[in-house]
Parts: C-alpha cells; structure tokens; sequence
C-alpha cells in the first residue's frame, strides 16, 4: 500500500478497526470542540490577559485545521478514482464539506465574520459517534428538503407575494400619516417582515385606524403562511420514517459520504469487512448491481443486506 492511500484511509472518519484512523478523529475532534471553545473566550474581555495564550492556542488548531485540509485535498484522487488528480482535487475544493473546511480556515487570516462557520465541524463528531450507522440523520434532512423542494419553493414565493402585497398596502393607508416611515412602496418591506415573522421590533407600525385593522389581517395572514414550510417539512420527515418502517428490516440504505471508510472498496470487501452485502447501487441516477470491477465512490447510495440476517 502506497503512503498517500495509507494517509487516505487514516484522515477519513469511521474506520473502526483501524487505530491510527480512530485516533486521527478523536485528535480532529479534539481540536475542533478547543477551536470553539477559544472563539467563545476570545469575546470575553475579562480574559484579555490571556489573550496571548488563547491567540497561539487558535492558531495551532488552526494550522492543524490547514493541515488536514491539505492532506485531503492531496488523496481525493482516492476520494474521486474516476476522475484525475487535478479533476478530483477540484471536486473535492467545490464540494460541499470542501467549502466548508475552507471556510473554517479563513476567518483567521480575514472574514472574521464567517468564524462561526467552524461549528459546521462538529459535524464530525455525529460522523465519529454514528448517531445513525445506517442512514446518516443529516443525509435524512437533506433528502427530505430535496424531495419537498417545490412545495417549499412555492410556499416561499406565496411569502414574498404577502410580504410585497401588505408592503403595498400598507403605504397606500399610512404614507400621508406617516411620510418619514411609509417613504416609498418598498419602505414598508421591513415592517411587513417584522410583521409576518412576529418580530415585532416596533420601530416602523401603523397609526391610522385603517393601518391598524390591515396589520392585524396581515400578521393573521402571516402566522399561517410562515407555518406553511414548517408543515411541509414535518409532513416530509413523517412521510419519510414511514416508509422506512414499511420496508423489509434486513434492507439497509447507506449514502456514502465523504468521510465513509468505505469509499475505494468493492462490494465483497465490504461484505467482509461489515458483514454488510451490497445489492443494489445508485450512482448520479443510473441503478445497477455491482460487478467485480465496482468500487465505492461519493455520493453512491447503496441497498445493503444483512449477510448474518439472511442465513438466519
């Protein structure tokens, strides 16, 4: 096995029989949940003594952050083996947990604003902890907002048609009372918001008797238009567990993810390995069985069996 492989396997989260990549996760970890807690710190300006140390301490995670994003983007050859080593480094940087380990590594050369992005990183610590081995939770929440995604594009549409409707609105009634705050049609966009959402900041409201019986129609309207998305997605997961437990429970589905030491393998590798046997693959929306010449990639969704289950 070549060093760069070796180093792959360590740095990808979840191998459980490997002890150099158990200890790479509790150390990544580590370093994050330090990371966090010397953001918080740092705000605390009784603790301006220690700012030299907390300073240093940040910048270690920080290098350590840098470090692992380096290695990762030097072995996505072995993430992406279909693709060439400048393609898969590409891949990797524009992929979703590419951007966000960027974006835990520059706040602290500039957009310090995005500093709260490193909280994304705890991510890892449900990877590491595998809060749900079978069907990640947070591949659950994306494949039901994708699933609902037109209901809830529409439901955000008939939000923004309110919000400009009641802006509208509530110019045409309050203007000539209140000129300085009802200025234009698109002045009253901040009140309708506050408004919709319950908010209710109170810097810009109604004084005539018409404005007043409007807003009352309209935070009404509000209530139920905001808790149109919330219904949506609630019905979504409710839809989604039930048909889960609708289906044969020896029938695993896993979507592979970035972190998943399964990446590379073939299906009899990881029947060994897991006990797990591979069935069905869905790769970028094509099904099929999987060969001798088949091996894991990101993003493959597969329909596992319980090898142990099936001879019972």
């Amino acid at each position: 096995m070549s060093r760069k492989k070796r180093i792959f396997e360590i740095i990808q989260i979840g191998n459980r029989q490997d002890v150099p990549s158990r200890i790479c996760d509790y150390v990544i970890v580590a370093t994050i949940i330090v990371n966090i807690a010397v953001m918080i710190m740092m705000t605390f300006d009784s603790l301006n003594a220690w700012d030299g140390l907390l300073r240093a301490v940040d910048a270690v995670t920080i290098c350590i952050f840098i470090t692992e994003y380096a290695l990762r983007i030097w072995t996505s050859e072995y993430l992406f083996p279909e693709s060439t080593k400048r393609r898969a480094a590409f891949k990797f940087i524009t992929s979703f947990d590419g951007i966000i380990e960027l974006l835990t590594i520059l706040p602290f050369f500039f957009l310090t604003g995005f500093v709260a992005f490193r909280l994304l990183r705890v991510v890892r610590v449900f990877h590491l902890f595998r809060v749900n081995q079978q069907f990640d939770a947070f591949n659950v929440i994306t494949s039901v907002l994708y699933e609902k995604k037109d209901q809830l594009l529409s439901s955000v549409f008939i939000i923004l048609v309110l919000m400009l409707a009641s802006s509208l609105c509530m110019y045409s009634v309050e203007h000539e009372a209140q000129p300085e705050a009802f200025q234009n049609a698109f002045s009253g966009i901040w009140w309708s918001m506050s408004t919709m959402f319950t908010i209710g900041y109170g810097d810009v409201y109604p004084i005539t008797i018409a404005g007043r019986v409007l807003a009352i129609i309209i935070a009404f309207l509000g209530v139920g238009a905001v808790a149109i998305p919330t219904g949506i997605i609630s019905a979504g997961f409710v839809e989604k567990y039930n048909r889960t437990k609708r289906e044969d429970v020896i029938l695993h589905r896993m979507v592979v993810d970035i972190d998943s030491g399964w990446i590379g393998l073939s299906a009899d590798e990881i029947e060994q390995q897991a006990g797990q046997m591979v069935v069905l693959v869905r790769r970028d929306g094509e099904l099929f069985r999987p060969d001798d010449g088949y091996r894991v990639q990101m993003h493959d969704h597969l329909a596992m069996v319980n090898r142990l289950a099936m001879k019972k």
